[in-house]
């Protein structure tokens, strides 16, 4: 029990401040992720519903690549694609330079081009649930197509989508430790490093699984606030 509490200590003695800071890229990357993967949804969403057919099938084929392609699979290809991508324009403008893609940069595109397919259907559903009195409400009232969906169409929606983009964030919050396989350092890359160091994978392993758990907790409570304050005018009602 001693020897355990040694090694997850903090200090020169321990591997707490790698874990901590393990725990700090996970949750980094979740957060720097959610916004862009977000946008991208809804917009994706807007695609979906939109009059031009192009339109439509673009944003259909994304979610369709996108969706069915493995998470870890698409990791790998905006790491590597994108950098061989990169080197070939350099070596094309002629220049002998190597750029190499910042792993937190990688992992965070990849993440939200996943998510937001996903999002993106939460939000089309969300849309099929807004009567389309509102939008012609909003239009009698002199208000633009960009005000109304501003003003009464988006706060419905996020409402309706809210349940469905907290699966999502759980989801995103999980899917971060793939990022351990392109050498960014967070909870499981420092969890699996302190475990071949110290020859004890059951300690550190249990240890991540024990704050993921911890961190799924606070989001599922963090949500199901969220969920009641954006309710808060139906039980006034």
């Amino acid at each position: 029990m001693n020897e355990a509490l040694t090694l997850i200590s903090f200090g020169d003695a321990g591997w707490g401040d790698e874990i901590a800071q393990g725990v700090f890229i996970t949750i980094t990357l979740a957060l720097a992720t959610l916004p862009f993967g977000l946008c991208l949804g809804f917009f994706l969403a807007l695609a979906k519903k939109a009059d031009d057919p192009s339109m439509r099938m673009a944003a259909n084929i994304y979610t369709t690549i996108f969706r069915g392609l493995p998470e870890l699979l698409t990791l790998f290809l905006v790491y590597y694609g994108v950098q061989i991508g990169i080197q070939q324009l350099v070596k094309f403008a002629g220049f002998d330079l190597y750029i190499e893609v910042n792993s937190f940069v990688a992992g965070m595109v990849a993440l939200a081009l996943v998510f937001s397919s996903y999002a993106s259907e939460a939000f089309l559903s969300a849309f099929r649930g807004i009567p389309q009195g509102q939008y012609e409400g909003g239009y009698a009232l002199g208000l633009s197509r960009g005000r109304t969906m501003w003003l009464i169409v988006l706060p419905q929606l996020i409402r309706l989508a809210l349940p469905a983009l907290g699966n999502l964030w759980l989801i995103l919050l999980k899917e971060t430790a793939l990022v351990s396989v392109i050498g960014l350092a967070d909870l499981v890359r420092q969890a699996g490093i302190a475990a071949r160091v110290t020859k004890e994978p059951f300690l550190f392993f249990g240890i991540a699984c024990l704050i993921y758990l911890l961190l799924a907790m606070i989001s599922s409570f963090g949500l199901v606030r969220v969920e009641r304050w954006s309710k808060r005018g139906e039980a006034a009602r």
